[in-house]
């Protein structure tokens, strides 16, 4: 049998049972999906796509992990669906949702659809729909949101405004 890491430190048997053994038939009960995911070693980092099979869930897209005790540093992230932060980013990005692990840390620019921060966010954020601060989480600099959660004990400083860009210039482009 072999035994390998999952992405949150639990380990997996390969056994003939298994939805993830090499001679798996995708026709056993009780399996629906094929979850794919590529890493890279050397970097740290991966992308992951899920394809569920059986359901036309909103699961597929792509996803990027940037693992703890990991630096990525003077990147533009683009196209990204999903970016999990647990080591240290220093980057530009335009992506949908971004989650920050307690650990993590994000510095930069970032415009975002949702924004899950357990870690540190410092620079511009942009968030179109939900910034979501969780206790441990901490987000410093300009930061524009559409809806705001912040859990007790998280924290939210700097130039801090309700609403989001674009809904300015419809604003300015109205009264013009």
């Amino acid at each position: 049998m072999l035994r390998s890491e999952t992405l949150f430190g639990k380990r997996e048997t390969n056994s003939p049972n298994s939805p993830f053994s090499a001679n798996n038939n995708l026709t056993q009960p009780g399996v629906s999906s094929v979850s794919k995911t590529v890493t890279s070693g050397a970097a740290g980092t991966g992308t992951s796509n899920t394809n569920n099979a059986s359901s036309g869930s909103n699961e597929m897209g792509s996803k990027l992990i940037v693992g703890p005790n990991i630096k990525l540093k003077g990147v533009e992230i683009n196209d990204c669906d999903t970016l999990v932060v647990e080591g240290r980013v220093e980057a530009t990005m335009d992506s949908r949702v971004i989650q920050i692990a307690e650990k993590g840390a994000f510095k930069g620019s970032a415009e975002i659809d949702l924004a899950e921060i357990h870690g540190e966010f410092d620079g511009d954020l942009t968030v179109r729909h939900k910034l979501v601060i969780y206790a441990t989480g901490k987000v410093s600099g300009k930061i524009r949101y559409g809806k705001l959660v912040v859990e007790e004990g998280g924290q939210l400083s700097g130039d801090v405004q309700v609403g989001i860009a674009e809904q300015k210039d419809l604003l300015q482009a109205k009264t013009a």
